[in-house]
């Protein structure tokens, strides 16, 4: 005996889709109440100037006056202009040596104050004090340091490179900025580092003691690895600010001794605003700009990988 069975509906032969679970959600006004004038603001006083900036990269204006529009000669005269190429070259430099001696150094003392010492709180308040010190200020004082007391030293100790000024020599001139930059720059990194080591479960460190772990083996197989996003957020944020030096050119050798230690920053606001190069030192913001935008993409994706694994 036979059955008949009846077509499948379209219902049926089709599983049913399933609705989103955002479908139905009603977005509250209030947050684009928020959201937009912000954006707009961003908008007004960070997009438009740039895009402004980007314009008069292509012409020779001044800063002032009437300008004509002369394409890429100012592109083209930056790959020539020596100058400009002893300052890109001075600036990585410099700043792959601060972000190597921040990260490490700050490491150092975030896994130190993480640990169980006594004014742990305290010690934490000292060392963050260099990151709300205005650098111009605290520049001028590092200054004096290296002009007087630190040469005194030198030759009382018979130190010939220490004898005289590190700031007027050619050759050791990027040394008091280097240390500048990483004495102020430390404290932040050790914020950010102590936050990574916050995270990371005392149970974790319990059961490797129970293995026998030592401590060097404790910090690069747990602690390294378990703070890795920590870790390129801060390289990223050190490089960027490295390459960013500005404050401490100016506060200690105001570029010199014979351009010596002129940044791409520092260069920029010297030729720009005092110089008469306005377009031509735009043209070059927009390259540094570009420079930086390319070095950040590479950093977050390569240690990005890195973490993943």
């Amino acid at each position: 005996m036979t059955t008949a069975t009846k077509p499948a509906t379209a219902s049926q032969a089709k599983p049913a889709r399933k609705r989103s679970a955002f479908s139905d959600r009603k977005v509250d006004r209030a947050f684009y109440w928020m959201a937009v004038p912000a954006a707009i603001i961003f908008a007004i006083f960070l997009y438009v100037p740039f895009l402004q900036g980007v314009m008069y990269s292509f012409t020779n204006s001044q800063g002032y006056g009437d300008y004509d529009f002369i394409g890429i000669k100012n592109y083209i005269a930056l790959f020539q202009d020596n100058r400009v190429g002893h300052a890109y070259l001075f600036t990585f430099l410099i700043a792959v040596a601060i972000t190597i001696l921040i990260n490490v150094i700050a490491m150092f003392i975030a896994v130190a104050l993480n640990g169980k010492i006594a004014f742990k709180n305290g010690f934490r308040a000292i060392f963050f004090v260099p990151y709300t010190l205005s650098v111009l200020v605290i520049g001028y004082v590092f200054k004096y340091i290296f002009m007087n007391p630190l040469p005194a030293l030198g030759k009382a100790l018979g130190i010939g490179w220490l004898s005289e000024s590190l700031i007027t020599s050619e050759q050791y001139s990027w040394v008091p900025i280097v240390f500048l930059a990483v004495w102020q720059g430390v404290a932040y990194s050790v914020l950010l580092y102590l936050a990574g080591l916050q995270t990371i479960d005392d149970e974790i460190y319990e059961a490797a003691a129970l293995d026998g772990v030592n401590a060097w083996q404790k910090f690069w197989k747990i602690t390294f690895p378990l703070i890795g996003p920590f870790f390129t957020i801060n390289l990223v944020l050190s490089m960027k600010n490295a390459l960013g030096t500005f404050d401490q050119v100016v506060a200690l050798t105001d570029g010199g001794p014979n351009s010596a230690t002129e940044t791409v920053t520092y260069l920029i606001w010297k030729g720009g605003l005092t110089g008469g190069e306005y377009a031509y030192q735009t043209a070059n913001a927009v390259l540094f700009f570009i420079v930086l935008a390319i070095i950040a993409f590479i950093q977050l994706k390569f240690f990005g990988s890195k973490e993943k694994v």
